[in-house]
Formats: structure tokens, sequence, C-alpha cells
């Protein structure tokens, strides 16, 4: 079971095999300072090999904000080193969040800006409050986003809406965050938990196997020097040795619910 650590900046619990990750500085709207996002990964980095955790939701404290940003008055009197180091950190951060093995929501309940919006864009599914806001400003700050906002953005909405938001940094509600494909659902926030909970629930059904496999997958399509072709072609072909794949076959055979155990 992952040890309940406390943490400075973040709260967490675990209910129901789903590990829960609340950013803790309301007062600041949740702003990311460089000892949250080292919470924030330590956090994730404990469930990687936990069986008991088949799920992870991140959220923010509060009714206003998921993450409104980085913390600027920490870094405004940077060097160039370190903000160099800033932004490798986060780029480490968001990557441990984007590879982990269990799947990861962003429960989005209000502004989600900046490196907010950077978090949320690094967890495999979004779900936004009907108040939810996303954007990049960093132009407005005279910079770029560190935590590879360029990168995801692109990837989620496409190259010309990407650089529409990123050089006009404007921000942009929770339906049209969905139209564009930025989120996945739009919820009224009283139900925001609960539809992350309900996707988790029908996830965790499956096989925690092929659910890893199919995160490595679609990751591998993203990695530059990778052909995630051939990722998928040795993650199938693993399948035959598993357990898990005698299960689901037989379970489907037999016109039965599988019962998956992971191996």
């Amino acid at each position: 079971m992952t040890a309940q650590v406390m943490y400075q900046t973040i709260l967490t619990k675990q209910e129901n095999e789903i590990f829960y990750i609340t950013i803790n500085r309301e007062q600041k709207l949740n702003a990311l300072n460089i000892q949250t996002l080292t919470d924030i990964k330590n956090a994730v980095l404990s469930v990687y090999e936990d069986g008991n955790v088949r799920g992870v939701i991140i959220t923010g404290a509060g009714p206003k904000a998921f993450a409104a940003g980085a913390d600027i008055e920490e870094f405004s009197n940077f060097s160039v080193e370190e903000g160099t180091r800033l932004s490798a950190e986060g780029h480490a951060v968001l990557k441990a969040i984007d590879h982990c093995p269990k799947p990861i929501i962003a429960a989005v309940n209000g502004f989600a800006l900046g490196g907010g919006n950077e978090l949320a864009m690094s967890c495999h599914i979004r779900v936004a409050s009907e108040n939810a806001k996303f954007g990049q400003p960093e132009v407005n700050l005279g910079i770029t986003p560190g935590y590879a906002g360029t990168q995801r953005l692109a990837q989620l909405i496409g190259k010309g809406r990407a650089l529409e938001l990123l050089m006009t940094g404007e921000s942009i509600n929770a339906t049209e965050a969905h139209r564009l494909g930025l989120v996945n659902h739009v919820v009224s926030a009283d139900q925001l938990i609960t539809k992350c909970e309900e996707i988790l629930n029908k996830i965790k059904t499956k096989s925690p196997l092929a659910i890893s496999s199919v995160i490595r997958c679609v990751n591998a399509y993203y990695e530059k020097r990778v052909d995630g072709n051939d990722v998928e072609i040795n993650e199938f072909g693993n399948f035959f040795g598993s357990e898990d794949f005698k299960e689901g076959t037989q379970a489907f055979l037999t016109k039965r619910p599988a019962k998956f155990m992971g191996k």
C-alpha cells in the first residue's frame, strides 16, 4: 500500500484503489512553487509499483483553482541558470505523470493557467468543471511556457490553435476547451470528482497490464527516435505469455466477467 506521507503543499489519500492528490495552496490559487512540484512528483512516483493503486486523481483545493500557474514571486529574480533548472525540473515532474503506468485524471476545478494547464495536460485524461479556465499566459510575462506547454498543447489541439493561444496569452472556458479537445468531459462542480471516479472505476475492471501497455504505446508515438508501431508489436506479443490474456480470452469465450490479476 502507498505509504501515508505528510507533504508540505499537497494532501493525499487512498480509497477504493484510487489515489487522490490535492494541491493545497488555496490562498495562492494553488500556484505551483518548487516545493509543490517536488511533492507532486514524489506522490506520483509512490504509486508506480503499488499494486493497491489502480488510478490517480489530481485536483486543487477550493472552488476557484486547479492551479493558477507557477509561483511568479518565487522565480521573478532567477538567473538564466536557475530558470533553466526550474524548467528542467518541471519537465521531469510532468514526465513522471505522463509516464505513470496507472491512469491519472486531472479534475480541473477552476483556473488551470500556465503551469497549471501544463500539469493538467500531462495527465492522461482531463475532466473540467463548468467554471474551469485554461490558458498559457506566459507571453504576458515576457517568457514562454517552461513545463512542456508548447509541446503538449500542440499535440492535443493542433499546431494552429495552439500557436494562437500561446501567442495571444488568452484563456478559454471549459466549453471551448472541450470543443478543441483539450478536455475529455465538462461537468458541474459538484459532479467533478464523481465523474473522475466513474471513469477510473471502468478502467479498474480491465487488465492492469493492458492499461499500462496502452499508456506506453500511446506515449511512444510522441517520443523521438522511437517507432511506436514497434513498441505496440512487442507489447502485443508479450501479452500472449500473461495470465491476464488467458483469463480475458477464457472469460470472453465462456461469456463471464473477467477477473484480472495483473500478471
